[in-house]
């Protein structure tokens, strides 16, 4: 059996560069693939906390299945917005679109 450290020292890496991906990339589509990395990084949490927990339950897998429902229901939306953006505009780098400021 692995350690908790394991997992934890995975979604720490996982979680930093998604964040390192939302930081330094201003493409639409990259973004999106930062924002995934670190819903996946949560839920590899939730899924390791869960199994090494001293009473065994199924929460944190419950919620990583919801966690995982909502990241592609996220992807979804977020692909049509970025679909639509293109068509629009012929480009998907978001400091290039000021009509969305309010």
């Amino acid at each position: 059996m692995e350690p908790l450290v394991n997992y934890l020292l995975i979604s720490v890496a996982l979680f930093t560069i998604g964040v390192y991906g939302l930081v330094t990339k201003r493409n639409a589509l990259r973004m999106l693939f930062a924002i995934e990395i670190i819903i996946n990084s949560a839920t590899l949490n939730f899924v390791a906390f869960s199994r090494f927990l001293s009473t065994p339950s199924i929460t944190g897998q419950s919620i990583a299945m919801f966690a995982i429902a909502l990241a592609a229901a996220e992807a979804a939306v977020g692909l049509a917005i970025i679909l639509v953006t293109f068509r629009l505009k012929n480009d998907v780098d978001v400091s290039e679109l000021k009509e969305l400021r309010g």
